[in-house]
């Protein structure tokens, strides 16, 4: 399996609305996309704080990495993408993604 983390640092005009609005874009792909067991999103709460700015996000469970590389190229998920990086604050620059297998 492979856990798909990406951390976000959106953009401070987006609103609570639109953040729903965006975490519920991403969690719609597992019904459209093979392969994705699970989705789950939210802020940090961490007490750290080493955050680097980077305070919302989500992880994918695959249940391969051949399922993950289908979603990145996944027409649903290059769409979403697109609204995720125009959310954030610095565009590519304000978003972390990190694969982790397990």
């Amino acid at each position: 399996m492979i856990l798909h983390s990406v951390l976000m640092r959106l953009k401070s005009a987006i609103t609570g609305e639109e953040k729903q609005s965006l975490f519920e874009q991403i969690v719609a792909l597992k019904q459209v996309i093979p392969g994705i067991l699970d989705i789950k999103y939210g802020p940090n709460v961490s007490p750290e704080g080493l955050h680097a700015g980077f305070v919302d996000g989500f992880a994918v469970t695959f249940e391969s990495p051949e399922a993950r590389d289908a979603y990145l190229v996944h027409p649903e998920h290059v769409a979403v993408g697109e609204r995720i990086v125009s959310s954030l604050d610095g565009g590519l620059g304000g978003l972390i993604v990190f694969d982790l297998q397990v």
